[in-house]
């Protein structure tokens, strides 16, 4: 195969994946059929089957990237702020990353949040592996605001992380940009930390 067919094969391949994720984020697992994902990538549903061996390993493949690039994406935006950034600060831009990239940026993450619960438990290894490198990173985020003494005193960090993470895939499920504005789901989740969990100047 040349370079040119290659290359021609990978774009096909990430043609259908993105498709994949488009159906699967609006259908869910249930409601996802090849047929759909064929039309919207633009190629015969049987071409499907040069790339992905199943369905199934294709809504893997969709999973594992949305739980994969959430978190590359934070990490990202993490790295960008400069030495004055707190501890606390550093918070609140991952909620800010987070809630941006779900809901505006990644048809990826919004399918693999909408379908954690949907799919069988076989395709839920790889995706599962990728969430708990994010929970972890989301642990030494407020871990590090405790030793620094920027939240107060007595709060639960597991609990109150468990319940951020929950609270904002949720909105995947509710949040209508008709009603409510980006800019306001962010800020009133950046108060949730903020009221929640930081301690009083």
């Amino acid at each position: 195969m040349t370079t040119e067919q290659t290359s021609k094969s990978a774009r096909t391949r990430q043609r259908i994946l993105d498709a994949a994720a488009q159906v699967l984020s609006r259908k869910g697992y249930a409601g996802t059929r090849l047929t759909d994902v064929a039309e919207a990538a633009g190629v015969q549903a049987p071409a499907i089957y040069y790339y992905f061996a199943s369905r199934d390993e294709l809504v893997e493949e969709v999973m594992w990237a949305g739980a994969h690039r959430v978190r590359v994406h934070v990490e990202e935006v993490l790295a960008e702020l400069d030495d004055a950034a707190t501890p606390s600060d550093r918070i609140l831009v991952a909620v800010d990353a987070h809630l941006r990239y779900e809901l505006q940026i990644s048809d990826y993450t919004t399918a693999s949040v909408r379908n954690a619960g949907q799919v069988p438990e076989h395709l839920r290894v790889r995706p599962a592996a990728e969430e708990g490198a994010y929970s972890s990173l989301w642990r030494e985020l407020f871990l590090t605001a405790q030793d620094a003494g920027e939240l107060r005193e007595g709060v639960d960090i597991n609990v109150f992380r468990l319940l951020l993470l929950g609270s904002m895939n949720w909105a995947v499920e509710w949040w209508n940009p008709r009603t409510r504005s980006l800019d306001d789901l962010v800020h009133g989740a950046q108060d949730m930390v903020r009221f929640g969990t930081f301690a009083r100047p």
